[in-house]
This record gives C-alpha cells, structure tokens and sequence, in this order.
C-alpha cells in the first residue's frame, strides 16, 4: 500500500472528476455522492497535507455515508412530483378503468382482458362478459368490482 502514502489533494480532486464522469455514464444517482467525498477529502488535504491515507479514506468513507443519508432525507421530505405518477407500476395504471370479464370470477378469482394481455383479477363472483371497474391491485392481481 506504498502508493496510498503517496496521495495528494488533486489525486482526490482527479477522483471526483472520474466519479463525475461515471454518474454521467450510469443510470441512477450512485457516484456522484462518491465525488463529492473525494472532493471534500481533498479540500481537507488542502487544509492538512500532512494526513495519513488511512484517515484520508475514513473521511471518505464517512463523508459517503453521510451524503447519500442526507439526500435520501431531502427526497423523503421533498418527494419529486410528477405527471403520471403512475407510470412504472403497471398494475396502477388500470385503476378506476372499467373492463369486460373474460373468464368469470368463481370463489373470488378471473380474469379480464386488458389490451393484448390476460389479468388475474379478485373480486365478488359475477358471469362472463360482466363489466368491471378495477379498484386496487395486489401484486399481480388486480382488485374489481362490479361496475353498476
């Protein structure tokens, strides 16, 4: 680990830039909260050129952590809105829409025809060809009733 004694500022300040680079290659925010612990463990370098590369990568580990905590509360409070906040939960997204039964609901299980695809539904029993509203989803089932 020779090397690692040999760190300075900019080597972190380099490792920010790649991390930064990587966020900008890669799906979802992962690196990016990496860069800016490289980057503030090069500004602590800065300030103490003299410090080991165990405490360097403490600060970084630490500095990690706390980042990727810290944003994960600012989403929780401030969550992002959206238009179709229904979009990738395609169960969801037949709610309150009305359907004709394909097969019949015995003991409480059917199914409906939902544009080129066949649906597990649950629901009162009720014949062939009945018109139903989705109510909920459960899993991949979804919940109906009957539409009056």
């Amino acid at each position: 680990m020779v090397w690692l004694e040999g760190l300075l500022f900019w080597h972190w300040w380099i490792a920010a830039l790649v991390l930064v680079m990587l966020e900008a290659l890669s799906p979802g925010v992962y690196f990016i909260w990496m860069a800016v612990a490289a980057g503030v463990v090069g500004l602590v370098m800065m300030l103490f050129p003299n410090l080991g590369w165990e405490f360097q990568l403490l600060v970084f580990a630490m500095v990690t952590v706390a980042s990727v905590v810290f944003w994960r509360l600012v989403l929780s409070r401030y969550p992002t809105e959206t238009d179709q906040p229904r979009l990738n939960r395609r169960g969801e997204q037949y709610i309150d829409r009305l359907f004709t039964l394909e097969v019949p609901v015995v003991n409480g299980v059917g199914k409906i025809k939902v544009d080129d695809s066949t649906w597990k539904v649950e629901g009162q029993d009720c014949e062939k060809g009945t018109r139903v509203r989705v109510v909920g989803v459960n899993g991949v089932v979804l919940k109906i009733e009957v539409d009056n």
